[in-house]
């Protein structure tokens, strides 16, 4: 698979990552653990060498199973990893403080089975703790040596700023895809103009765009998705224009939706690095699938002009989680 560099941070990683939080948390069951690392190598010997989790994921369950996974290749993958939750719990609410910030990196570097976090992130900015600390307590880390690079997720553009102007930020990981644009009004001039590189999360729309899912779709009870408002029956009804558009482009193509979603968002820059999560095999191959995708000045123009048409509805997120985005 192709690289890519994050901006200009140096940091080199494959053209797709591997999003890897829905093997332990947020989609339903937890994926059984072999399974789960079958399907981690199974990426690497694809040619993925970007690997995103979190301590929040499960929680620890999700980097423990990274750890082990890549384990036996550690030292050609990139690892990513967020602090940022009180007890690594979103409902306990956010905590960035110093000693925390440390106190999540030595517990990661125990469950990752390394000694160094090749990008560590801010899971959402902490309103309680000044920016200008956070980015100071990783960059003690960086110099230390227990972390390779700063990274912010759904950060606004002041934040950011304020951030890189105390230690460079890597990379920003926020949610973009087809039928979530807001980065491209304020972030995507911003991380252009800083040099900092861009790591779309839920590229497929949380699983929306790849045309698996409408509006008669059930969800297992501890799938969050239950309570996006982006994903009520009525909601996936109106949404549904946006996976027809996908569809005929991809049909034409001799493609998949997914394929054409995440090739979509690798022509935007050459500095964005979609991160698609899934737990199947057969997916995993489609997704990365994606990246041998090439579509035309005219094929853009044709996506462009057809989603412009189709107006999105519902929030992307419950409205207390809505609260810590992009402040």
């Amino acid at each position: 698979m192709q690289k890519r560099k994050l901006g200009n941070s140096g940091l080199e990683v494959s053209a797709l990552g591997l999003g890897c939080m829905g093997l332990s948390f947020g989609y339903g069951p937890a994926t059984e653990k072999e399974q789960g690392i079958k399907l981690i190598r199974a990426a690497y010997e694809s040619g993925v060498t970007f690997f995103d989790t979190a301590e929040a994921y499960g929680p620890w369950a999700n980097e423990e199973l990274v750890g082990e996974a890549v384990e036996p290749f550690r030292n050609k993958v990139v690892i990513a990893t967020k602090f940022g939750f009180k007890d690594g719990k979103p409902a306990l609410g956010l905590d960035s403080r110093p000693e925390r910030i440390r106190e999540v990196t030595e517990s990661a570097l125990k469950r990752l089975r390394t000694d160094v976090i090749d990008l560590l992130y801010q899971h959402r900015v902490d309103p309680n703790v000044p920016i200008e600390d956070v980015a100071g307590t990783v960059q003690e880390l960086i110099a230390e040596g227990k972390v390779k690079h700063f990274g912010m997720s759904e950060a606004g553009a002041q934040s950011i700023r304020r951030a890189h102007a105390v230690q460079p930020v890597a990379a920003l990981q926020s949610e973009y895809s087809l039928w979530w644009r807001e980065p491209e009004k304020e972030i995507l001039p911003l991380l252009e103009e800083l040099g900092i590189g861009f790591v779309p999360f839920s590229p497929l729309g949380k699983g929306f765009l790849t045309g698996a899912i409408n509006e008669s779709t059930t969800f297992d009870s501890t799938d969050f998705r239950n309570v996006v408002p982006r994903f009520t029956a009525e909601n996936r009804k109106a949404n549904q224009g946006v996976v027809d558009v996908l569809s005929g482009i991809a049909t034409r193509k001799s493609v998949t939706n997914a394929q054409i979603a995440l090739a979509w968002l690798l022509a935007q820059k050459p500095w964005i690095v979609p991160i698609p999560g899934t737990t199947k095999l057969h997916r995993l191959e489609e997704n990365l699938g994606a990246a041998k995708v090439e579509l035309t000045a005219a094929d853009l123009r044709d996506i462009e002009s057809a989603v412009s048409g189709v107006e999105v509805q519902g929030a992307r997120y419950p409205a207390a989680l809505q609260q810590t985005v992009e402040r």
